[in-house]
């Protein structure tokens, strides 16, 4: 699990460390690991030039306290100042043999403008360097200069990074937003940090741990043991949703699917997918369908009379419900039928169907997703290249597997399908969202392999993706 947590913990950790450690032991610290990360990726450093962009705080003398380590090994290394740097951090550059200089050919460029505490747009100085060394290697100290560390917001010019090297712990800003597209590949130095911090409020699930979520059969197992899902979907209109639904809940490895939907919906079901136990269905009563551990609403399904007393009827029993495309639109017109339950509730939203709650998204897409989960107490999965998914209270996870494969039609259906197959297993709507999404992430990616695919594709890859998150 990697854990982020906000500027505000990370200063108190820091200050409580400051406390009982040498003066300027954690910059040291910070300084060894970057001239490490640096001369590794540099391969070779006696003779490589390094640039360091330095702005006036401690992100700045980071940098130059690593410069001074790479002279010392033979590095031609010149620091650009955008203001006034940190005294005695200069001033080991220059006893190391670095110079202050300008701007000029590179082999490596390390990011120290501005640190963690910046808000808003580069200023000028800074973001014309930031334009300047775009097409270079650039090592980014703690994050890239211009992103909100809290947020992932970029409010103007910043920075684009290859590496960002994290110290203590990562920071929210660089796996979500903007920042996830500009950090690059981020490492964590530790700096003995982790002791003083608080529970992450942020978190991502790396693959050991979804290996470690997924629901196991065992010997003695069956159809019903392994979890049954209801999915009430697709239309006369869009039927593929439905199909594609079902699919993935069957991929996903629920022990049986019982679908409810309109006749046309239903032959296609019963038609791609003979596992699935079919009932045509319309009307205000639960569907019957026989007895699930968890439904999924929406993809497909409509916003008519009908579909709304399904999802009213869905919503009024005391099963898991994943809400989801048209159901969403539905209860953004009804949020009291979410209020009132207290079976646990999972909303799959993207941007355009969370604004029909009231608000639209913000750059700060973690607060977002919270604030419409406490608002109306549910698990809110807020679709994205880096997926949301959080309760009320507790963490929000943010899924590190997304990618421009999934921005299809139909790819939506796929991730409801899969998540509710999970909620019918047992897991919590947090666990099976956040697992659902990584797994969904990866199967399109194996499924593209740098090329368009549809959605239907990612359909075979559900059992690589779990077979890679295993090893």
């Amino acid at each position: 699990m990697i854990s982020a947590h906000t500027v505000a913990q990370v200063r108190a950790a820091e200050d409580r460390l400051r406390a009982v450690l040498p003066p300027g032991t954690l910059m040291q610290r910070a300084a060894t690991g970057l001239a490490v990360a640096c001369a590794e990726r540099l391969g070779r450093v006696y003779g490589a030039r390094v640039l360091l962009l330095v702005g006036g705080g401690d992100n700045g003398a980071d940098a130059l306290h690593a410069g001074a380590r790479l002279a010392r090994r033979g590095a031609a290394v010149t620091a650009v100042l955008t203001g006034e740097p940190v005294a005695d951090a200069l001033a080991a550059l220059r006893a190391a043999g670095g110079r202050v200089g300008e701007l000029g050919p590179a082999d490596l460029v390390v990011d120290g403008l501005v640190g963690i505490g910046g808000r808003g747009g580069l200023r000028p100085a800074a973001a014309a360097l930031a334009a300047q060394v775009v097409d270079h290697d650039v090592v980014a100290v703690d994050l890239p200069s211009g992103v909100d560390a809290d947020t992932g917001e970029v409010a103007g010019a910043a920075v684009r990074a290859d590496l960002t090297l994290v110290f203590g712990t990562c920071k929210p800003g660089l796996l979500v937003g903007a920042g996830r597209t500009l950090a690059g590949r981020v490492e964590l130095v530790d700096i003995g940090l982790g002791p003083e911090l608080p529970p992450p409020p942020v978190e991502l699930l790396e693959p050991s741990d979804v290996a470690r979520l997924l629901p196991r059969g065992s010997a003695d197992s069956d159809k019903y043991t392994r979890g049954v899902v209801g999915i009430a979907a697709g239309s006369q209109t869009y039927p593929g949703a439905a199909v594609l639904s079902v699919g993935s809940a069957l991929a996903a490895g629920a022990g049986m699917v019982r679908f409810a939907g309109a006749p046309h919906a239903a032959e296609q079901v019963r038609s791609r997918w003979p596992e699935a136990v079919v009932t045509e269905h319309e009307g205000s009563d639960v569907p019957e369908a026989g007895r699930v551990q968890a439904w999924v609403v929406g993809p497909g399904l409509g916003t008519d009379e009908r579909a709304a007393a399904t999802v009213e009827a869905l919503l009024g029993t005391d099963v898991p419900v994943l809400v989801d495309a048209d159901a969403l639109t539905v209860c953004a017109a009804h949020p009291d039928w979410l209020r009132r339950r207290s079976a646990p509730t999972l909303l799959t939203p993207h941007d355009r169907e969370f604004a029909r709650f009231g608000t639209p998204v913000t750059a700060d897409r973690i607060g977002s997703a919270r604030r419409l989960a406490a608002e109306l107490g549910v698990t809110v999965l807020l679709k994205g290249d880096a997926t949301v998914v959080t309760d009320p209270t507790g963490p929000a996870r943010v899924n590190g597997t997304g990618s421009p494969a999934l921005a299809t039609a139909g790819s939506g259906d796929v991730l409801s399908g899969g998540c509710g197959a999970l909620l019918a297993q047992g897991l919590s709507a947090i666990d099976a969202g956040s697992t659902g999404a990584h797994l969904h992430g990866r199967a399109g990616a194996l499924a593209a392999r740098g090329v368009h695919v549809p959605a239907s594709a990612l359909l075979a890859h559900w059992a690589d993706a779990v077979r890679e998150v295993d090893g």
